[in-house]
């Protein structure tokens, strides 16, 4: 066989371009994890279907259809990165949204959508759907099916875990993250009137929390690998024990008891997971329904979102124009009430920056996110910088902080 064979001169030329191919696109590849790292995601999902009139929710005669807001926590001030069309629901607690650990995807649950029968109701949906978070703008790349009711969702530290709490069927749905899909290994069940709302997962994978509603319990499930079972482990908190946040230590959690809606002082609880079995060890009076809470990167502070009366009719003795956020320290076990701000009316979720310097608060009435300031002492500062959202904020969440020890 003849083989054509270079000249010397023209092998070096085209290691010489070969190198600087390499090297350019090195460089580009280097460039884009730079800019990956430096990357501070949060995503709001955004409900277009459903207003408070007066205090009552009603369903919007052909409304827009629901988003999620990708917002970039690194920018000063946080700025909109871009938003996409994708089914979510403000029915359940704001944690109906979740970031893998390394940003790429966002994962939306539906818990309600329009009755297709009688459009000014809604009925449950159990959709879940997959956001592509590098995509710019964010694109919706698939969708699965959770449970009825599709509500609180989480994705363990490791990223290979997502776990769905399905309030309407009183189930837990585990999903494989393979890549940019999802695969159902399994349905774990609670029972028809427990209320599963939220999920949340301890910092090391191997645990999760999962908040009932329906029979004021918290459920342990142990995870190993892709097999999560629930261990018959249960401990009370207060009424209707709602979302949840587990430390970065994994030594406590801190969850919101939503209670029965009528105007009382409601509460949060203080869960020592050092304990076996872990076991309820405080609870604090925070004001009328506790909604969202949040935890900081390193662990010390608690924000919880109260609605405060700004759900009720205006003729109701327990209305208010304004919701509220409030902040707590943990310090040795205990929490520790610092700061509170006024926000916006039927406010839902909440996110720390991951240098703990903002908060940033999401409302439902305002269509908007509210973005703080945490001084020194622990003040909260109204910055007066607002995120507008195309729908009613009903979810916000950040990726969770990474691990910490104790």
């Amino acid at each position: 066989m003849n083989r054509r064979v270079p000249a010397v001169g023209q092998t070096l030329r085209h290691h010489a371009l070969t190198g600087r191919v390499v090297r350019a696109a090195g460089l580009i590849l280097a460039l884009a994890a730079a800019a990956s790292a430096r990357a501070e995601l949060a995503v709001s999902a955004n409900d277009a279907k459903l207003i408070l009139v007066n205090g009552v929710p009603v369903v919007v005669a052909n409304p827009p259809p629901d988003t999620l807001s990708v917002i970039d926590l690194a920018a000063n001030p946080p700025a909109l990165l871009g938003r996409v069309q994708v089914p979510t629901s403000v029915v359940g607690p704001p944690s109906s949204v979740a970031i893998t650990p390394d940003q790429s995807l966002a994962l939306v649950t539906a818990g309600a959508k329009i009755d297709p029968v009688d459009p000014k109701r809604l009925t449950s949906d159990n959709r879940v759907s997959i956001v592509d978070l590098r995509a710019r703008p964010p694109a919706l790349i698939g969708q699965v099916e959770a449970g009825a009711g599709a509500a609180g969702i989480s994705v363990t530290r490791d990223g290979r875990l997502a776990l769905v709490a399905n309030r309407n069927e009183g189930t837990v749905s585990v999903f494989r993250i393979e890549g940019r899909t999802l695969r159902k290994l399994d349905t774990i069940v609670l029972g028809a009137d427990s209320g599963p709302s939220h999920v949340a997962i301890a910092p090391d994978s191997r645990s999760a929390l999962v908040t009932r509603d329906g029979d004021h319990t918290i459920s342990l499930l142990a995870i190993d690998a892709d097999k999560v079972t629930y261990t018959r482990q249960d401990l009370g908190t207060g009424l209707k024990p709602y979302a949840a946040v587990i430390t970065p230590d994994g030594q406590a959690a801190v969850v919101t008891n939503l209670g029965l809606g009528r105007g009382d002082n409601d509460t949060i609880s203080l869960i020592d997971l050092s304990l076996r079995p872990p076991r309820t060890v405080e609870t604090y009076t925070v004001g009328p329904t506790p909604e969202g809470v949040a935890v900081s990167s390193d662990g010390k502070l608690i924000a919880v979102v109260i609605m405060n009366g700004s759900n009720k009719p205006k003729e109701s003795p327990f209305y208010s124009p304004v919701g509220r956020v409030l902040l707590f320290q943990m310090n040795r076990g205990s929490l520790t009430r610092v700061a509170d701000a006024a926000v916006g009316g039927w406010p839902q979720g909440a996110v720390f920056s991951a240098d703990g310097r903002l908060l940033l608060v999401q409302g439902m009435t305002e269509r908007s996110i509210a973005v703080l300031e945490i001084r020194p002492g622990f003040a909260l500062r109204d910055t007066g910088q607002r995120i507008l959202l195309p729908g009613g904020g009903a979810a916000l969440r950040t990726a969770d902080p990474p691990a910490r020890r104790r």
